[in-house]
């Protein structure tokens, strides 16, 4: 029996972390809230999704002399909005990058991580960028810029939000993110490649013991991150298109045309019609060009509809994991993981969950 890490478990990880975050200017008389209480009313809004919890309690301690707030949270005294952004907006996210990785480790030792795990053992790591906000004023100077077709500036914070998936787990897992943003010293602006390779460098190695493939988009399928992921000891399946990599698609169409490539085909019933996966692999196939280009196993998954032919899905990715016949179905499926916190049309959602591994 494993033994669930609980809220109380939980906070105090947040809490043993938030007490180290440096204050950004020195007590004073005036300084009526804490840097800690700031934090865990911060904590409060997002755990609650409500933006009015806070204006809620103070409330409700003003009329009962007490609140929800110092109960479940122990916030000592209940900050409003501004002064919750005061205190904490000088204040890096790094400085909470260990809450992230500390609930991450405390899920190992009881094995509450075992249900995630495929592929022998691995955990799948979803490496995606995205942005939930974007301004044509609203900015600061950590925003990237783009200028709109009528001229107008628009501000937006990307950020890489690596999570653990799995198939036919609708939970995720999240781990610390990384920030997009303008760096110090470069002249060109940040971008995901850029900060998928600095999250790799920062965390890997803490992570990457665990067993962890991860997933990417083609952004990620370059050498030097795929050879930074193999140096932090992880594995990897990126999506890899014709169009981006031209020399991996002329060696793969030279071994298709000389009969050098593996496939397998199933068929299976939806309810409505039979669907027909084809998937096409090959192994030890450079990703380059060069006499150091990187040896990767190459798969293409196609799925159509038996009766009018119509293509339903095609993806091709290239991975560490070896492919057999056994096993190409499998990673297939794990890469298809991504899905989860990717923004993809409603009628491709439809399509995204096949039990390859039974079909193939």
């Amino acid at each position: 029996m494993t033994t669930p890490l609980g809220f109380d478990a939980l906070q105090g990880i947040l809490h043993r972390r938030i007490a180290h975050l440096p204050a950004h200017r020195k007590a004073s008389p005036n300084t009526q809230y804490a840097i800690h209480d700031a934090a865990l009313g911060a904590f409060g809004i997002f755990f609650t999704q409500s933006p009015s919890l806070l204006e809620y309690q103070r409330r409700l301690h003003q009329t009962k002399g007490h609140n929800n707030a110092a109960t479940l949270f122990d916030v000592q005294q209940m900050p409003c909005d501004n002064q919750v952004r005061t205190r904490l907006d000088p204040i890096a996210p790094s400085h909470l990058e260990a809450v992230f990785l500390a609930v991450f480790e405390e899920l190992e030792p009881p094995h509450m991580l075992a249900p995630f795990r495929v592929l022998g053992n691995q955990l799948c790591v979803a490496l995606d960028g995205t942005n939930s906000f974007s301004s044509k004023a609203l900015h600061c100077q950590h925003c990237l810029r783009r200028q709109l077709s009528t001229g107008q500036p628009l501000y937006y914070p990307p950020a890489i939000t690596p999570v653990i998936v799995c198939p036919g787990h609708a939970q995720v897992m999240a781990l610390p993110p990384e920030y997009i943003m303008p760096q110090d010293g470069h002249a060109k602006q940040d971008g995901e490649r850029a900060a998928g390779k600095r999250w790799l460098a920062k965390h890997a190695e803490r992570v990457a013991p665990h067993g962890v493939t991860f997933l990417g988009d083609d952004l990620s399928s370059n050498q030097p991150l795929c050879a930074l992921v193999l140096q932090r000891g992880g594995n990897f399946i990126f999506t890899c298109t014709p169009d981006s990599h031209a020399t991996l698609a002329e060696r793969v169409a030279f071994w298709q045309a000389t009969d050098g490539m593996a496939e397998s085909t199933g068929r299976r019933w939806k309810g409505r019609f039979t669907e027909v996966t084809l998937v096409r692999s090959l192994n030890d196939v450079f990703l380059r060009s060069g006499d150091e280009a990187l040896s990767v196993n190459w798969f293409a998954l196609t799925v159509v509809n038996a009766k009018t032919g119509e293509q339903l899905y095609h993806n091709s990715c290239i991975t560490t994991h070896r492919l057999t016949a056994d096993t190409v179905g499998q990673v297939a499926q794990a890469s298809r993981g991504r899905w989860k916190i990717e923004s993809v049309p409603q009628a491709h959602r439809k399509e995204a969950w096949y039990e390859l591994s039974t079909c193939v």
